[in-house]
């Protein structure tokens, strides 16, 4: 067994993992206050954002699911990995070596990296192993087939094509020489399992790596090339593997993330010679999925890169001007327009409104996929398919119109019997109530017709009626509910759900008073901006301070934590020892105050409102943003912090004297009650000096 690893080589890459570089790789990051970045949330579902993100502290929280830490449980979160993995993998990233204690039984190979790692470094060795084939002369079929859908060498080498050999074991063997072992080689999809052992699963068939947004190729995808080949299917792609999940990967994400982002467009098309027809052509946005239908899975991807918060809480649903992009923002399918194109556009009916409200469908004449249009008609002919996109209801609603005769009546109520179940699947109340008119205009029947077989169709397919626009509340009335005479304690998690809503739904205190707001307003100052914080008035601060139970705990975890942070000490150790002090019942709490907008102005050095840069993938000579001291305060921080301390102290006093007052009142005349009268009157003079202090003359 392999030990843990040193703390110090922990600490080394947390000081070097940048949390802004790992996090936009996969999710759109936009500034929001000082120091903070928001997104759509990659671990649950959400239209509006309320993924946090403070780079500068080494920490991110989500207010819609809870979810929050360091960048190692972002790593654990997003790549289902333990903590150790969590450090291998960013150890690897930046280039850090890593040091074990050693448990008794000498070093173990897997001190080399995580399983993960391994197998991510099996598959990159694979793609060098297929792309020195592609130029053998046993590739000669795979040259001539990329050369005659129009792509040259360096097309080829731009987007990885390769060759897999025909015979058994080729890669196998290759992979074998450099180290990997049987297993890691068959749990990376890359071989199959036979009696005599593994053997290549890729064999005589052109190659594309699928990678991550990041460019880490997660698996392959081939074309058939032989009629002997012994797998019947044209294409094959990587079965699912801990990297590959095929309703988690998009062929061509690496090399259209960035464009998808600014121009808020995604082009998805159906193979992997679409995509670099499309790329070649202009159309920089394009993705494909590998092996499967475009599904939920892939539509969440899609919405975090193109997601639009720009008027804040309202929720802005359809197609948008983008600046200086001739388009609105859009994804556009590019379905054949034959019988399975059709049905596929209906699949897509599945997904969200607020997806489906920018869908748009591209259809080629004589149905020529966009390779096949390139081939026939040139680049400008795929930038004019793309332009040219109908609305995914339109299209669906406008096909299923198109194949009846509506000169005669018969054909009028076939179209309106075909199209009203169309209509009837569009869960968004403001939208298929418009198409119902549009649908009835062009057929030729009355509305209130059409109206009244859409409404049928609804209830016969028990379509759930939602509003896009709506923000998400956060308990369904569905889950709020509680039958009459049922008992809640039966069901643990329905007694939780109605414990939430009492909470939620109660009036008499919503915690809106000064007392918690200073508090609250306190804590969140201190762990960010801890450098703020006078240390001699810190140093009067006690638990009895504070009247928030939560508040009073996390003092004493401060406390713990060792107090006031040194000034020399980095960000993101100060937040380690904050929340491995706290506990798991209190981490949540710090990573919300972690994030929390303060009322204050950017920092004009760029430690503050301006985003941390990310840095260059693998350089470890630019540390992030948590490797570096805690940063100065600005006055303006200093100020606040001051006043909150004021506030806290002052609060204190206060208590006190009531406390001795009280006390003072239920004493009879007498010395013990002339000396607690003379700590009254210090405690008086002391809070007016105090408030003197920050407010001058002003306070009485």
């Amino acid at each position: 067994m392999v030990g843990m690893i040193k703390k110090e080589d922990v600490e080394k890459v947390r000081a070097a993992a940048d949390l802004y570089d790992i996090v936009s790789a996969t999710v759109t990051l936009k500034p929001s206050g000082t120091g903070t970045f928001v997104g759509l949330c990659p671990f649950h579902d959400e239209k509006t954002g309320s993924f946090n993100v403070r780079p500068s502290l080494g920490v991110w929280h989500c207010f819609g699911c809870g979810l929050g830490g360091d960048v190692f449980k972002y790593v654990e979160q997003s790549e289902n990995i333990d903590f150790r993995e969590a450090v291998e993998l960013l150890a690897d990233k930046y280039h850090i070596e890593l040091h074990y204690e050693n448990s008794g039984n000498g070093p173990n190979r897997e001190n080399n990296g995580s399983k993960r790692t391994r197998l991510l470094e099996a598959c990159e060795e694979a793609q060098r192993f297929f792309v020195s084939q592609i130029l053998t002369k046993e590739a000669l079929p795979a040259r001539k087939l990329l050369g005659g859908r129009n792509f040259s060498q360096a097309d080829c080498e731009r987007f990885g094509c390769g060759y897999a050999p025909q015979g058994w074991d080729n890669l196998v063997r290759h992979l074998a020489s450099k180290g990997f072992t049987q297993k890691e080689i068959f749990d990376a999809g890359l071989a199959r399992q036979g009696q005599r052992g593994i053997y290549d699963y890729f064999r005589g068939r052109v190659t594309w790596p699928i990678r991550d947004s990041t460019g880490r190729t997660l698996g392959f995808g081939a074309r058939k090339l032989y009629e002997d080949d012994q797998i019947a299917a044209k294409y094959i792609n990587t079965p699912d593997t801990q990297l590959y999940r095929k309703t988690q990967v998009l062929y061509g994400i690496d090399l259209a993330k960035s464009a998808i982002v600014k121009k808020r467009q995604v082009v998805i098309v159906e193979g992997y010679t679409d995509v670099m027809a499309m790329h070649l052509a202009g159309i920089d946005t394009a993705i494909a999925t590998c092996g499967t239908a475009f599904g939920a899975e892939h539509a969440k991807i899609v919405r975090r890169l193109i997601a639009d918060d720009s008027l804040g809480a309202v929720q802005l649903v359809g197609p948008l001007k983008i600046k200086d992009q001739p388009l609105s923002s859009r994804i556009v399918f590019t379905f054949d327009g034959d019988a399975a194109g059709q049905k596929a556009a209906l699949h897509a009916f599945g997904l969200d409104s607020a997806f489906l409200s920018q869908t748009f469908v591209a259809v080629a004449d004589n149905n020529l996929d966009p390779c096949d249009l390139r081939i026939e008609r040139g680049n400008e002919a795929v930038r004019s398919l793309i332009a040219n996109a109908k609305p995914l209801y339109d299209f669906v609603i406008d096909a299923a119109i198109g194949r009846f005769d509506l000169t005669y009546t018969p054909g009028q109520v076939g179209a309106m019997k075909a199209v009203a179940p169309l209509v009837a699947q569009i869960r968004d109340r403001s939208l298929w109530d418009a198409y119902a008119r549009k649908a009835a205009g062009r057929i030729g029947v009355d509305l209130e017709v059409m109206r009244r077989e859409v409404m049928a169709a609804r209830r016969q397919m028990h379509v759930r009626d939602e509003d896009a626009y709506a923000p998400k509340r956060r308990f369904d009335r569905e889950e709020r509910r509680v039958e009459p005479g049922t008992n809640p304690y039966a069901n643990p998690a329905a007694r939780k759900t109605l414990e939430r809503r009492d909470a939620a739904e109660q009036a008499y205190f919503k915690i809106d008073d000064a007392v918690f707001i200073a508090e609250q307003q306190f804590m969140a100052t201190l762990i960010q901006v801890p450098r703020a914080i006078d240390r001699t008035m810190f140093g009067q601060l006690t638990i009895d301070h504070f009247m928030t139970s939560v508040f009073r705990t996390l003092f004493q975890v401060i406390a713990a934590a060792g107090g006031l942070p040194s000034d020399n000490t980095p960000q993101g150790l100060w937040m380690h020892n904050l929340t491995k002090a706290g506990g798991p019942m209190l981490n949540q709490v710090i990573n919300e105050l972690a994030v929390m907008p303060l009322p204050l102005p950017g920092d004009d050095s760029g430690n503050g409102a301006q985003p941390v840069q990310p840095n260059a993938p693998g350089d470890a000579g630019a540390p992030g943003a948590a490797a570096m001291q805690l940063r100065p305060a600005t006055a303006e921080e200093q100020r606040y912090a001051t006043e909150l301390l004021t506030r806290l102290l002052d609060m204190g006093f206060m208590r006190q004297i009531g406390l001795a007052k009280r006390r003072m009142a239920q004493l009879p005349d007498g010395e013990e009650k002339i000396t607690l009268l003379g700590q009254i009157t210090r405690m008086e003079t002391a809070r007016k000096d105090l408030q003197a202090q920050i407010y001058g003359n002003t306070v009485g």
